[in-house]
């Protein structure tokens, strides 16, 4: 089990537009004190290209986990979500749709897309907080996570 004494970083991917959901993801997620690297890329090309370690994105670390914006500029988020789980060397990286539609089609599309949950934002500031506490109190510290070059 990774815990709060886990020595490597956890390293997560946030794919997400929306400058202020950026914040306070990233500020939820500074308050726990796990160690991890948070990498932030705004559109779903930028995210391929990340995940793929292609262009400047060539040294990027395989994220442990990917919190994924449905509603994204130039590849929306349920594209991304299908490249990832069709790529062999991607399918393993546990992808957390986090967005703001609450849309039945959504949630049945994103989990036909084996996401490995979908969680709608609250609009409420504490509220976003308590869920980004609740996603890394979950994935980062009870969750087994695949090794990174799995």
């Amino acid at each position: 089990m990774i815990s709060k004494n886990y020595v490597l970083p956890i390293e997560i991917l946030l794919v997400e537009d929306n400058p202020a959901d950026v914040r306070l993801t990233t500020e939820a997620l500074k308050e726990e004190k796990i160690l991890n690297n948070l990498n932030i890329v705004s559109d779903g090309v930028e995210a391929m290209a990340y995940l793929r370690r292609e262009g400047k994105y060539e040294k990027a670390e395989r994220p442990d986990l990917v919190l994924l914006d449905l509603n994204l500029p130039k590849k929306d988020g349920r594209e991304v979500l299908k490249e990832i789980k069709e790529d062999p060397s991607l399918k393993t990286i546990p992808v957390v749709v986090l967005t703001a539609s609450e849309a039945e089609e959504d949630v049945m599309s994103s989990y036909t897309l084996h996401a490995n949950c979908y969680i709608t934002k609250p609009v409420d500031l504490k509220q976003f907080i308590k869920v980004a506490t609740c996603i890394q109190d979950f994935w980062l510290t009870i969750v087994k996570l695949p090794p990174r070059n799995a």
